[in-house]
């Protein structure tokens, strides 16, 4: 490790961030190398890759929920995801989120109150994130890279429902729309954006069609409502005239 660092040192002024990390490591002769170790970190990622395809052979048509860890159980939003995720859940189709509280707890809890798949997605990060109990056995799955968690996110999706969320949500968001844009993904997902103010607040969209960064037509590849029956309708509908005559996950 210490040739790599020098090898590397006229390159930059300072560490990079695997730097830091590498000087805590153990020896790469360690059991745990692998998680420390650039080399050995294919092999994980490879590990998360594979695991996600063994275990979710039985998830089809699936909708993915989105939306804050941070929002109580007293807030509407959260009973509205309850209601939006078990209204899906009895129509048949898996209920996909982060595996954490908040919003990804509603939606899993309406889909265990349905009978419904309930899958988790979670990510190893220090704080807020944690298990919800409300995720079907053998159908919660750990993270550590983001970008793996956001492949199944979308993956395994048919629609994509967002509520009111921070930085992760609008991650989520700008990234499923962006692959819907340029159609990197060949599915045409309903994507419906609960909370009209809430969303029209902290997003103004129309300003990226004012300015040219987006086209018009870019504002039609989702929905903005605050109605579950509206919701409900956007989703099913899209979902039989595009989606389920080709069963199972796409990109």
């Amino acid at each position: 490790m210490t040739d790599r660092r020098e090898k590397h040192a006229a390159l930059r002024t300072g560490p990079t961030a695997d730097e830091v990390l590498l000087d805590k490591a153990e020896p790469v002769e360690r059991p745990d190398a692998f998680r420390k170790t650039d080399p050995w970190r294919v092999l994980r990622i490879m590990g998360e890759f594979v695991e996600g395809f063994e275990r979710l052979g039985d998830v089809k048509d699936a909708v993915t929920v989105i939306g804050s860890a941070r929002v109580p159980a007293t807030d509407p939003y959260y009973r509205a995801a309850i209601e939006t995720a078990r209204l899906l859940a009895l129509a048949g189709f898996p209920i996909l989120t982060g595996g954490g509280p908040g919003i990804m707890e509603a939606a899993n809890r309406g889909a265990s109150e349905a009978e419904g798949l309930s899958v988790g997605l979670t990510i190893s990060i220090p704080d807020e994130e944690f298990d919800n109990p409300y995720i079907s056995q053998d159908l919660h799955f750990y993270f550590h890279y983001f970008f793996m968690r956001k492949f199944w996110f979308v993956y395994l999706a048919k629609a994509v429902v967002l509520f009111p969320g921070g930085y992760g949500t609008l991650d989520e968001l700008f990234e499923i729309l962006t692959l819907v844009q340029t159609r990197k993904t060949r599915k045409r997902m309903p994507i419906v954006l609960f909370g009209t103010k809430y969303w029209d607040d902290v997003i103004n969209f129309e300003a990226l069609v004012k300015y040219g960064t987006i086209s018009p037509g870019d504002l039609d590849l989702f929905h903005r409502t605050d109605s579950l029956d509206e919701a409900y309708d956007i989703i099913t509908k899209g979902l039989t005239e595009n989606a389920l005559g080709s069963p199972g996950p796409a990109l």
